[in-house]
C-alpha cells in the first residue's frame, strides 16, 4: 500500500525541480535524491516523468478551480469580482511558475489530458460571472462587451509574461526578482485598466 505522505513528499519534491529545471530538463532520479527516497521507490509511486507531471498538474488545479469558482459565484459587483480575480491568478502562477508552460507542452503533447481537467465538473465555471456582466451591460453599469471576450483578455494579460517569462527578462534585461515585482504591480494594474476600459 502507498503512503501518503509518502507521495506528497515526492510531489512536493517535483514541484521544486520542476521550477528549477522545467519539464524537459528534470530527471526521476534528482526527484528521488530531492524528496530523499530511492528512484526504485520513486517508480513504485510514480510509473514515469509523465505521470508524475500529471499527478502535480492534478494536485495544482485542485487548488485554482475552487478559488476561480468562488469568485465567479460570488454575489459581488463585477469590478470586485475582476480584481480579485487578477490577484488570485498571478499569485497561484507565481506560486506554480512552471505551471503555464508545462500546459501550452502538454497541450501539444497531451491534449486529452488537459481538455480531461479543463472538461470535468470540479474545472473553473465561468457561465455565472457570464450573465452578471450581461446584466450590467443591460443596466448601463458596464458598456457593451462580449462576456468571452472580457475573460479571455484578463487571462491573457494575466498569462502572456509567465508563458513568455524568459523573453521578458531577456528584452527587459531584469532579474528573476524584478520580475516577480513586476508580475505583483500586474495584480492591481489589469484589474484597472480592464475596469477603465469597460466602465461606463
Amino acid at each position: 500500500m502507498q503512503d501518503s505522505s509518502t507521495e506528497e513528499k515526492i510531489l512536493n519534491a517535483a514541484i521544486r525541480v520542476f521550477q528549477k529545471k522545467g519539464m524537459a530538463g528534470s530527471r526521476m532520479q534528482e526527484i528521488a535524491d530531492e524528496a530523499k527516497i530511492n528512484k526504485a521507490m520513486l517508480h513504485y509511486y510514480f510509473r514515469n516523468k509523465q505521470r508524475l507531471f500529471e499527478a502535480v498538474f492534478a494536485q495544482a488545479f485542485s487548488k485554482l478551480a475552487p478559488q476561480l469558482n468562488l469568485i465567479f459565484n460570488a454575489e459581488e459587483a463585477i469590478f470586485v469580482k475582476i480584481k480579485k480575480f487578477t490577484s488570485s491568478y498571478i499569485d497561484f502562477i507565481l506560486k506554480n511558475p512552471y505551471l503555464p508552460s508545462f500546459v501550452i507542452q502538454e497541450l501539444n503533447n497531451n491534449p486529452e489530458f488537459v481538455t480531461s481537467f479543463v472538461s470535468n465538473q470540479g474545472r473553473p465555471n465561468p457561465k455565472s460571472f457570464f450573465e452578471q456582466v450581461e446584466k450590467e451591460i443591460k443596466m448601463g453599469k458596464i458598456q457593451k462587451i462580449n462576456p468571452k471576450q472580457l475573460l479571455m483578455n484578463i487571462l491573457s494579460q494575466c498569462l502572456f509574461p509567465f508563458i513568455a517569462e524568459v523573453m521578458v527578462k531577456a528584452l527587459m534585461q531584469i532579474s528573476d526578482k524584478e520580475f516577480t515585482q513586476l508580475m505583483e504591480e500586474r495584480k492591481t494594474l489589469i484589474s484597472d485598466q480592464i475596469i477603465r476600459s469597460i466602465k461606463a
